[in-house]
């Protein structure tokens, strides 16, 4: 295989027009400039040059040589710099995260996306078991969890709390225990732990999620206050989740005596490199959460 250091020699020699030139260019000696136009002879088996004391004319085959090899070179040294740019704003960018926060931050990175269009944004809602994993196995540049990751490949920091709500059809008063025992819990994959966290909280008489009647269940965060504002039950939920709701004056939301916080923490594989455009999409989702 030619060497290419001879090969970039040879080119910017042909385009210099001068040994010395080219030494400058290259920040060699002359004698090095000399040293690889004769090794790339001597690999070819050809003479490349006319040597005329301080001038030179190329032969047929370093003219066959030029042509071919300043594509080869302009190829490199364009690799080169495709590889070591670091664009804050190109390229695809994969997060994932619970439903809740994906409804308060895809529509804001979407945002992000139409002012710089060469950013991708592969966004998937997923709960927190298959966030931490997909962080683990370089599924992911970004996710978000409500927990602490048990993965020593992924790190976690906390960067935003959501407020767990109560929600209730519309015209429901202050809630009374009775009155929600009357309605019925409207249920979703994280909603017993939500109760637990928030009615516990606030309700001597809580045990558990099982104690209401079980009256639907959604796996689909845009769909899970459907029911609930057909008067069809109550449920608990995030903050975010609330806000997204499509018909708000349908449900009531009530904040209890004892709020109750979900911590937000972002994941990211350990001891990888950050890339420019990640970073960006971490600054923002902070802006926003």
């Amino acid at each position: 295989m030619i060497n290419t250091v001879w090969l970039r020699s040879f080119c910017t020699l042909v385009e210099a027009g001068h040994f010395t030139r080219t030494a400058e260019r290259l920040h060699m000696t002359q004698s090095g400039v000399s040293q690889h136009v004769k090794k790339l002879e001597g690999y070819l088996g050809c003479d490349l040059l006319v040597r005329q004391g301080k001038q030179f004319s190329l032969t047929d085959a370093g003219q066959r040589l030029y042509r071919e090899a300043s594509e080869i070179i302009g190829a490199l040294s364009r690799l080169e710099q495709q590889v070591g740019e670091d664009a804050p704003f190109e390229g695809v960018v994969r997060m994932m995260s619970p439903g809740s926060v994906g409804l308060k931050l895809y529509p804001q990175l979407l945002e992000l996306q139409l002012q710089h269009p060469k950013l991708v944004i592969d966004y998937r809602f997923a709960p927190n078991a298959d966030v931490e994993k997909a962080i683990a196995d370089h599924d992911v540049d970004i996710g978000l969890m409500t927990k602490v990751s048990d993965r020593e490949e992924v790190s976690c920091e906390a960067i935003a709390r959501e407020a767990l709500l109560l929600v209730m059809p519309a015209g429901c008063s202050d809630p009374e225990w009775e009155q929600l025992m009357a309605l019925g819990f409207i249920s979703h994959p994280d909603g017993p732990h939500h109760a637990r966290l928030l009615l516990g909280a606030n309700f001597p008489e809580f045990q558990h999620s099982n104690q209401f009647e079980h009256r639907g269940f959604s796996n689909q965060i845009g769909l899970i206050l459907e029911p609930v504002s057909r008067g069809m039950g109550f449920t608990v939920l995030p903050a975010h989740a609330v806000a997204a709701f499509h018909s708000p004056g349908l449900v009531s939301t009530h904040v209890l005596p004892n709020p109750v916080d979900e911590t937000l923490y972002l994941g990211l594989r350990r001891h990888n490199p950050v890339p420019n455009r990640v970073r960006t999409v971490i600054s923002e989702a902070r802006r926003w959460l």
